[in-house]
């Protein structure tokens, strides 16, 4: 392939109660960041979170509502033929307004956390991507007599699940025992109250866990001591002149584990830091304004080269390109989407 022109296919979950339909596919130049060709690529309520199987073969969907069978929400798995998503079987029944979908390594589990539901809902996968019946619920409400549950997100490791469940605090954390997801011998890796996990993600294969907390916008660095994680450090991720209401949203490692970024929709900004792999600790380099309202998931390009944003309230996606020697976003442009949420490419 010509390196001058790597294109590669992305593809944007949205919310449709304004002027989308549902999920958009994109043509993304590696080369000079330009995004063109937009195409609807599935008629679908509310994909407001998207994620392909480890072999590209398979793109699955939230459809984030509570309108199925009265209180439900559904997850859909679409084949990708020529890049058209034509829906494979029927839609799956989860719990009320999911919101993030995770997908293990080796395609053969998939988690869908349902927000106002308070669970996860893990299903085992087919040899061929598809969803199979009587999936493993698990109930986070019951673990708190206090709080409210609202799964925000997970992930598959090595040992198990780990799932973010912003109205308990905490990192709740699952391993596999005969087949199924049991609590973890560390249950709940516990934040301050009121913090609000909602995304994360992990650095030097697991010795470093970095939160993203939406209610009290901060970043909480866990490092693994034997099997247990313990906070090391916690910083704040707005200015320190910022006064408005703001709400943290996604947080991803650069592809080099140098550089960590998460998203402010207050602030409208994306935050950088520059990440100390031998200590997981991390330094402010610089806050970068979204140009756009509402910054919802933002993903780096498979090269590392660009950062783009998806602004839900404004309609926009924005294209940075990074510096990966500093960590820095430098605006390229911009592209007009209604009401973006979530952003993934086809590598």
């Amino acid at each position: 392939m010509n390196s001058n022109h790597i294109t590669y296919d992305l593809y944007v979950g949205t919310y449709t109660d304004g002027d989308s339909n549902g999920i958009y596919q994109l043509k993304f130049n590696a080369n000079t960041g330009a995004l063109t060709n937009k195409q609807l690529a599935a008629n679908i309520e509310n994909p407001s979170f998207i994620k392909f199987s480890p072999d590209n073969s398979i793109l699955y969907s939230v459809l984030e509502t509570d309108t199925f069978e009265d209180t439900s929400g559904g997850v859909m798995a679409y084949e990708l033929l020529d890049g058209k998503l034509i829906q494979k079987g029927a839609m799956a029944t989860v719990g009320a307004h999911p919101c993030h979908i995770a997908v293990s390594d080796d395609g053969q589990y998939l988690a869908a956390s349902s927000y106002t539901g308070g669970n996860v809902t893990i299903f085992s996968l087919d040899e061929f991507g598809g969803l199979m019946n009587d999936p493993q619920v698990i109930d986070l409400q019951s673990l708190d007599t206090v709080k409210t549950s609202h799964a925000h997100s997970a992930a598959f490791t090595k040992e198990g699940l780990f799932i973010a469940d912003l109205g308990l605090d905490a990192m709740k954390r699952f391993s596999m025992d005969a087949g199924k997801f049991k609590p973890n011998e560390q249950p709940s890796i516990d934040l301050p109250s009121g913090a609000g996990p909602r995304h994360f993600t992990f650095g030097q294969d697991g010795k470093f866990l970095y939160t993203i907390n939406e209610l009290n916008s901060t970043i909480t660095v866990f490092e693994r001591t034997g099997s247990k994680y313990i906070e090391k450090e916690t910083h704040t991720t707005l200015a320190n002149d910022f006064l408005g209401e703001s709400y943290c949203a996604d947080i991803h490692l650069s592809p080099d584990g140098n550089f960590l970024y998460g998203s402010n929709r207050g602030e409208q900004t994306i935050v950088i830091f520059r990440v100390d792999k031998a200590t997981g600790s991390l330094s402010l380099v610089d806050r970068e304004s979204v140009r756009g309202d509402w910054p919802r998931n933002f993903t780096m390009d498979p090269t590392g080269k660009y950062l783009l944003v998806a602004n839900q309230k404004s309609s926009n996606i924005v294209v940075f390109r990074r510096d990966q020697e500093l960590g820095t976003l430098e605006f390229l442009e911009e592209i007009e989407l209604p009401n973006p949420v979530c952003l993934e490419f086809l590598d």
